[in-house]
């Protein structure tokens, strides 16, 4: 029989976030506190949490456009520029204006630079900031030192010029993040502004924001719905495919849940709200996806550690060159020219976003398919996953378990009675086993019966007393615990695909229930993927070796663990990690917890509004196969992105520093502002590149 666990999805599912303590637990970082309260509520402020941001890149915009306009006479006052051009443009303390204009360029376009450096000098961690400050400040402190007399050239034409292409660059960059987190605003948009509401039967139209819990609503045919909540009136097919990436319309009735931000079909419901604002599923995983987006992976530990490099050599090859080229002999305008180059082309800008887009784009595409990222060096391990154990019920199969038979045991008892004890200590489970007892009492029509002192046995099933009696409803496993013989099962029943269910009154065995579950269409198909994909797969049961072993060979699988009981599920997984082998699990949360966190990869199923699990690294919101194979090919197709941008951006500077130092001279010159276009052009493959990444 199936191990029963009692789920308690009210408390465990739906309300609480917060990490397993018992379990290792290899949460998402954000606290419960964090994953309600880290972001605005998405009612109150669509899409907040970039405001910041949005700012900031404006800001950029704005200081190019005053600098551009400055540039404009920077350049015909000076010097070279009129040598060039061939025209002849002085008058009496023209060097005056020109350092006056310079210095505004220097100092109101410079200043996010200059900033920056003394907060990468805080935090040490040399970067951008200080590189891009320490190439503008040698240039201008030049420039206005030959103003005052020093003989040499000015560079204020390539000051002017490079801190505006260094503005425009970081405005185009800010921009293409700013575009990557914007998917997450489309998440916060899937509610609606205005909810028609029903008070005292009259309806209303009020703000989503004026919203509580226990209000009814009503959403008519094609609108959205505002909150989650239980269907009380009508039925219809609603899309939740924004939120679970479940592409099939689910049919939603009477008593049946529906998540905030799903889009209704053809039928109006009545619903009364059981979730608002940081309550809500779509609030959780918004938040979810913050935190996955905020947490860093170890590929992004790399690439900031390779930008603290590259800036540490960046400015020693650039007093490299500027001693190396004065002892040649060259001038020193010549010499800072190429010093001032060298930092700023070398800028390690597209490091700075390689990972980071790569994350942000990943993880809302994510969850808009319906895996939500919690651990992102996890999910970037799934790349070399080598073993996948599934947890039977509710993955590869259904987990709707219908009752086959109901075989009374002795004539004091009719199968219907039976049914009515099973069904009254079932009650208080959310097992599988469960759902199937009550539907079957629902659709006979009989009463459910009052239970107490009820109870739930790990791995065996569940008691409580019903009419003064004590009663039992468990698997096989209960005998062994009991050390006594089970009831002989007829022979009519076939033990490989049926659960047996023993329905025990007062000690004494009273009925056999049977129960037949389904493998899903898609689990035959997602296992063949695996094989393909060298992946070895595993089914994991506390079902019969003949059941087990049914479903296994059904679907191609590499083997099978049956019997297990839930605290064994860890130590399975620990012997294929003692064997060598990178271990995904994945399994339906509750009892499944200290084996998904023991996995290398923990996977947790979780349907509709039970995002669960709180010691996995994935959920899949779906119960789908599918989605297993889709979570590890979109983890190794997010993995090359990053290593694509990581040799990008390292490969561009191995080619630019020593171009920029003048290696080629006097063949071929780097200026500046030329390194600072290809250094800015670097960024933007960067970034389309992490924008082409797709869910396959």
């Amino acid at each position: 029989m199936e191990n029963q666990h009692n789920h308690h999805h009210d408390h465990h599912h739906e309300g609480s976030m917060e990490p397993d303590k018992s379990a290792k637990s290899k949460s998402m970082p954000a606290s419960h506190q964090q994953v309600g309260h880290s972001h605005p509520k998405p009612q109150d402020d669509h899409g907040g949490h970039n405001e910041h941001a949005g700012h900031h890149t404006a800001d950029f915009l704005k200081r190019f456009w005053i600098c551009l306009v400055i540039t404009v006479p920077v350049l015909l006052l000076s010097h070279i520029i009129q040598q060039w051009a061939g025209f002849k443009l002085s008058f009496t303390g023209d060097k005056y204006v020109l350092l006056a204009l310079s210095s505004f360029i220097f100092i109101y376009g410079g200043s996010p630079f200059l900033t920056g450096l003394v907060r990468e000098f805080k935090q040490r961690v040399p970067g951008m900031m200080t590189l891009v400050a320490v190439a503008i400040t040698t240039a201008y402190v030049y420039s206005t030192a030959v103003v005052l007399g020093l003989s040499g050239m000015d560079f204020f034409w390539e000051l002017a010029t490079l801190i505006d292409i260094m503005l425009l660059g970081h405005w185009l960059e800010m921009r293409s993040q700013m575009a990557a987190s914007r998917a997450l605003e489309s998440l916060v948009a899937l509610l609606p502004s205005a909810v028609h509401i029903e008070r005292n039967h009259i309806v209303t139209d009020i703000p989503l924001k004026d919203l509580q819990t226990n209000d009814v609503i009503i959403v008519k045919p094609g609108e959205k719905i505002p909150a989650d909540g239980l269907v009380i009136e009508g039925s219809s097919y609603v899309n939740e495919s924004m939120l679970t990436g479940e592409s099939v319309p689910v049919q939603k009735g009477k008593d049946e849940k529906v998540i905030g931000g799903a889009v209704n079909g053809d039928g109006a419901l009545k619903i009364e709200v059981t979730g608002t604002g940081n309550d809500s599923y779509l609030s959780k995983v918004i938040g979810m996806v913050q935190s996955a987006q905020g947490t860093k992976s170890k590929t992004q530990n790399l690439a900031g550690k390779v930008a603290m490099w590259l800036t540490i050599i960046s400015i020693s090859v650039g007093i490299i060159t500027l001693i190396i080229w004065l002892s040649a002999g060259q001038s020193l305008p010549f010499a800072l020219e190429r010093m001032v180059t060298v930092m700023v082309t070398s800028c390690p800008h597209a490091l700075g976003v390689a990972i980071p887009l790569v994350v942000a784009v990943s993880t809302t595409l994510s969850a808009m398919h319906g895996l939500l990222i919690r651990n992102r060096t996890a999910f970037e391990n799934a790349r070399n996953i080598t073993t996948i154990i599934f947890d039977k019920t509710g993955t590869l199969t259904k987990g709707s378990h219908e009752i086959q038979q109901i075989i009374p045991l002795t004539n004091l008892y009719t199968p219907d009675e039976i049914l009515q004890y099973a069904g009254a200590i079932q009650q208080n489970s959310e097992h599988h086993i469960a759902h199937g007892i009550i539907r079957k009492l629902k659709e006979k029509k009989l009463e459910l019966w009052k239970s107490s002192d009820f109870r739930y046995i790990q791995g065996v099933g569940v008691t409580g007393t019903v009419n003064d009696k004590t009663v039992v409803a468990a698997g096989p496993n209960y005998f062994k615990q009991q050390q006594k013989e089970p009831p002989v099962i007829p022979n009519e029943i076939d033990q490989s695909i049926n659960t047996i269910n023993y329905v025990l009154i007062d000690d004494t065995p009273a009925g056999i229930i049977t129960l037949a579950d389904s493998v899903r269409e898609t689990s035959a198909k997602a296992i063949a993927t695996l094989k393909e994909m060298n992946i070895k797969s595993f089914l994991l049961t506390g079902d019969n070796e003949k059941v087990a072993a049914a479903v296994a060979q059904n679907l191609g699988m590499d083997g099978y663990l049956a019997n297990v009981l839930p605290h064994e599920k860890q130590n399975k997984v620990k012997e294929f990690q003692d064997k060598g082998e990178i271990v995904a699990m994945t399994g339906d949360g509750v009892n499944d917890a200290p084996a998904l966190a023991q996995a290398d990869v923990g996977i947790a199923i979780g349907s509709g509004t039970d995002v669960a699990a709180e010691t996995a690294d994935i959920i899949l919101v779906n119960s789908d196969p599918q989605d297993v194979v889709q979570m590890i090919a979109f983890g190794r197709a997010t993995y090359r992105k990053m290593v694509q941008n990581l040799v990008w951006a390292v490969g561009y500077n191995v080619v630019a520093i020593p171009l920029a130092a003048g290696i080629l001279y006097p063949t071929f010159m780097l200026s500046p502002a030329m390194g600072a276009v290809l250094m800015s052009a670097s960024t933007i493959v960067v970034a389309i590149n992490a924008k082409l990444l797709k869910v396959n």
